[in-house]
């Protein structure tokens, strides 16, 4: 359901800015009405029910907002008084847009109501994993997100690795993801619209992204279901959902397994990476109940058969201190003709 809300300024040139870029942007997570002056903002109050409004003070004079569920006071930045004359919080004005959307959302969230499962699936959910540390799973991960991404899908790519290694390839200057982890255990909010609001967008690629956890015991504070609610949440916001995980495999890898489409399970040409794959496919009974959706990723140039997958797709090696520069450069090895088995 999307989110309505109510903007009510007398600065027309920003309201128009406003509108523009929250309907090129937001259509699908915002339903926006505009007022301009008191009497527009009477009418638009008294016509329906707003689940949020930011509001400039000399708008809301008489203003009767008892079917706004959040009011908000739209401030400039030299506006000193804004803390006095309001009591419901405000938003800072003539920050970038994204960022007043971010705090929008992250704020509606903790007051909106939303029913635990209800997410309906929409993406294709896409696993990334490898019973080895070290042969290259973060690259191959964004190197298939940033592929789906040139084949014009909207793609979001969501690290659950012990470790986030999420600061060596993306801006980390938006909202940490430990606010929807948080939420995930308190069972209390909106966890949809907190996971839209906090999403950053990758500049370069295009893919969505969350920030690094702010702890590193926030990961593990997480329980199965609590992964598996994640992931039904953000599959529900999206096309295609890249998971990236740790090489563990315990009960919350397992979970991401169920509910994927897809498994990518990577490997390298070393020793160890390849004695482990093979306990891995041989020895272990998780790996009976997704051989079917199993893509063998052969990473830095390894040779492998089609003895354990029904795919099996093999990567370049790729030498560069970039590690964002890797990535890309990978990024077209997972077009249709990958090798097949």
């Amino acid at each position: 359901m999307k989110t309505k809300l109510l903007i009510a300024t007398c600065d027309t040139d920003y309201a128009e800015h406003l509108s523009k870029i929250i309907t090129k942007n937001y259509s699908d997570a915002l339903v926006l009405t505009l007022c301009n002056t008191q009497e527009g903002l009477r009418v638009a109050l008294e016509a329906q029910r707003f689940d949020a409004a930011l509001l400039e003070t000399q708008m809301i004079e008489g203003a009767d907002l008892s079917l706004v569920s959040l009011p908000l006071l739209l401030v400039s930045p030299d506006d000193d008084d804004a803390l006095d004359i309001y009591e419901y919080g405000q938003i800072t004005k003539y920050q970038r847009v994204s960022a007043i959307v971010s705090e929008l959302l992250s704020r509606c969230a903790l007051v909106s109501k939303y029913v635990r499962g209800s997410s309906l699936k929409r993406a294709d959910v896409t696993a990334v994993w490898g019973p080895a540390g070290g042969v290259g799973k973060t690259t191959v991960a964004l190197s298939y997100a940033a592929q789906k991404v040139a084949e014009g899908k909207q793609v979001l790519y969501l690290n659950l690795e012990s470790f986030s290694s999420v600061p060596a390839y993306f801006a980390q200057t938006g909202k940490s993801i430990s606010a929807v982890f948080e939420m995930l255990e308190n069972s209390d909010g909106n966890v949809k619209m907190l996971i839209r609001g906090i999403c950053q967008q990758d500049s370069g690629v295009g893919m969505a992204y969350f920030c690094r956890p702010e702890n590193f015991d926030d990961m593990y504070a997480l329980s199965a279901e609590n992964i598996a609610e994640l992931t039904s949440v953000c599959a529900g916001v999206t096309e295609e959902l890249v998971i990236d995980m740790s090489c563990v495999c315990d009960r919350r890898t397992r979970k991401v397994f169920e509910l994927a489409d897809k498994v990518l399970l990577v490997t390298d040409p070393t020793a160890t990476a390849q004695v482990k794959l093979s306990q891995f496919s041989t020895q272990h009974t998780v790996f009976e109940s997704i051989k079917d959706k199993v893509v063998l990723v052969a990473n830095k140039g390894a040779e492998l058969g089609c003895e354990i997958a029904q795919a099996v797709w093999k990567l370049p090696f790729v030498q560069s201190a970039n590690h964002t520069a890797v990535y890309k450069a990978l990024s077209g090895s997972f077009e249709e003709q990958s090798e097949k088995c």
